[in-house]
């Protein structure tokens, strides 16, 4: 992350139940012991990400005494007289209101927007044959068409039971999750019960607005109990940093107040249409009011997606990373003629489709039909350019792209499968308990952003082994079930006096054969039959032990510790 620009994002998730100690959380916008809050706003930063945590009212100040004498009080001026619209279940149906002539507003369907309870329960990455002490917090969401309910995912990460109220009801309602979306930070719940479908009419969703339309966002922040509404306006529309999700999708920027709770709740338009989805907010010493919604785009794609495979499969990338051709003499030394454009592909992620058919130095073009400026950038609309991901976030995973590119000063058409990322370092786990393995008190696990959040706190861009924050930013997967095994930690026995301070060190070899992965480097260990054991580490370290002597007191140590197993379930499989 720069230092220079001290940005602040959060997610707007209300904490229902918080320790009475100061806590971060990971992932999540309610507060956890022992985790962090989320990420910033680079795709791999996370630092500086907080919760802004619920404050009580503030009490009006009673003054003693005389009151003070005022000017003779003007007649008062008649209000407008505004007719009420129809009521349904104690709830304002979408009706337009005259306030001026020629003047009409859509009030948007509060009916349809409730408040989520969850109850999370999030993996103990540090200790991870163990879950962590569970918490509770609030978010919004709103009701849409066949009887689902969208919300964030950030509001459901890692739920044990999540349940939902209507606005003016006193019962709460079971949810079922249908599917979470990390990357797009949305969720898809539905509930069981009939009667909680009933007098409820589901929101409609409008085109993605402009700049200056107005925004109205609903749900239910911190400050009471009720539902709450604040307006604004769209200010910018552009490819944003999904702090939950780690990625780069289009976002809208409004200056309507987004705050902890308002999650995963509705922002109308003008005329009582959804535009969007509240999910984050940017904090920073200089900026007041700055608040980021799902535009209905996204919202769709992760509907759509869901509808045809019956699952999130998640948004597809261009595995390839580029550089800019803003510079002239580049253009001419890569052959590339005066009314060419595009980008060069630095490298291509070698486990993506397109590794077979691009390669780094070419040039691309164009991308399904539409040409690529020198800076990345496409037409969007009227007077708007935006960045070519956005024509790849549009496809689904599986969907072919038609890409036009240079090389060696001829032109070529490619059709490429698109596929989702996978790095080397995941930025989430996707609801998966973390992995691990255990022999002779050495507990292996895999690397992930949540696993450095936990070992390092939010600041573990800092903290962490360079060479780990190294892997994490620049290096690319060489096969697809590839991982970065570690020696999390030493569990002390006499087995393995002398090794008690390997923390967090990459494993490279066992027995002299490379570890691909975590299940590879169990299954050898496991199936041993050499006299030692012997581990290759990161910084020219060794571990040896007797097979014989290592297997027999991993049992002890499991015992002594209360560990359930010497490995994860995954790896027994």
């Amino acid at each position: 992350m720069c230092s220079e620009t001290k940005r602040k994002r959060k997610r707007a998730r209300r904490s229902k139940s918080r320790p009475a100690e100061t806590a971060v959380l990971d992932n999540a916008a309610a507060s956890s012991p022992g985790s962090s809050d989320g990420e910033n706003a680079a795709v791999f930063s996370v630092n500086n990400v907080e919760l802004i945590n619920p404050t009580a009212p503030s009490t009006s100040e009673r003054r003693h005494g005389r009151s003070r004498k005022s000017a003779a009080p003007e007649p008062p001026i008649p209000p407008k007289t505004l007719p009420l619209p129809p009521m349904v279940n104690g709830a304002v149906t979408t009706t337009l209101i005259k306030s001026e002539p020629g003047v009409a507003r859509a009030l948007p369907s509060m009916d349809a927007v409730v408040k989520v309870f969850c109850v999370h329960t999030e993996p103990n990455f540090s200790l991870p044959w163990q879950r962590k002490r569970q918490y509770s917090s609030s978010s919004s969401g709103f009701v849409i068409k066949g009887r689902r309910v969208l919300t964030n995912a950030h509001s459901v990460e890692h739920y044990t039971q999540v349940k939902l109220k209507k606005r003016g009801s006193d019962t709460k309602y079971v949810a079922t999750v249908l599917a979470i979306g990390t990357e797009c930070d949305i969720a898809l719940l539905t509930v069981e019960d009939d009667e909680f479908w009933q007098g409820v009419s589901p929101v409609e969703f409008g085109d993605l607005p402009a700049l200056q339309d107005a925004v109205t966002v609903v749900g239910y922040p911190i400050g009471g109990d009720t539902i709450s509404v604040t307006s604004g306006v769209v200010s910018r529309i552009e490819i944003l940093s999904y702090v939950h999700g780690s990625t780069e999708l289009l976002g809208l920027q409004i200056d309507a107040a987004i705050n902890s709770g308002n999650s995963g709740g509705p922002a109308f338009n003008d005329k009582g249409n959804c535009v969007g989805i509240a999910f984050q907010s940017l904090k920073h010493e200089d900026a007041e009011n700055i608040g980021y919604v799902i535009p209905t785009p996204v919202i769709m794609h992760f509907i759509q997606d869901y509808e045809k495979n019956g699952t999130y499969t998640g948004f597809p990338i261009l595995g390839v990373e580029w550089q800019k051709m803003e510079n002239p003499d580049l253009r001419l030394s890569m052959g590339m003629k005066a009314d060419q454009k595009g980008v060069r592909i630095r490298r291509v992620d070698p486990t993506s489709p397109e590794f077979e058919v691009l390669k780094p130095s070419d040039i691309i073009l164009s991308f399904d039909g539409v040409d690529i400026a020198n800076d990345g950038t496409v037409p969007f609309r009227h007077g708007e350019r935006i960045g070519f991901s956005y024509l790849v976030s549009q496809k689904y995973t599986g969907d072919s792209a038609a890409i036009k590119v240079l090389r060696n000063s001829q032109t070529l058409n490619f059709s490429v499968k698109l596929g989702t990322h996978r790095r080397l370092i995941p930025a989430h786990n996707k609801g998966q308990p973390p992995s691990y393995y255990i022999i002779a008190g050495f507990v292996f696990s895999t690397v992930s952003v949540p696993y450095l959040r936990s070992e390092y706190g939010k600041d573990y861009e800092y903290e962490a082994p360079v060479k780990l924050l190294d892997k994490l930013l620049h290096e690319m997967p060489q096969s697809p079930d590839e991982q970065i095994v570690v020696v999390s930690q030493v569990l002390v026995a006499d087995i393995n006096i002398g090794y008690e301070d390997i923390v967090n060190t990459q494993v490279l070899a066992f027995n002299g054969k490379p570890v691909k992965n975590l299940k590879n480097l169990a299954s050898m260990v496991e199936s041993c039959k050499d006299e030692y054991l012997k581990f290759d580490l990161d910084y020219q370290q060794i571990v040896v032990l007797k097979t014989k002597t290592a297997k027999a007191a991993t049992l002890d140590i499991l015992s002594t510790h209360c560990i359930p197993s010497a490995m994860s379930d995954d790896l027994k499989a």
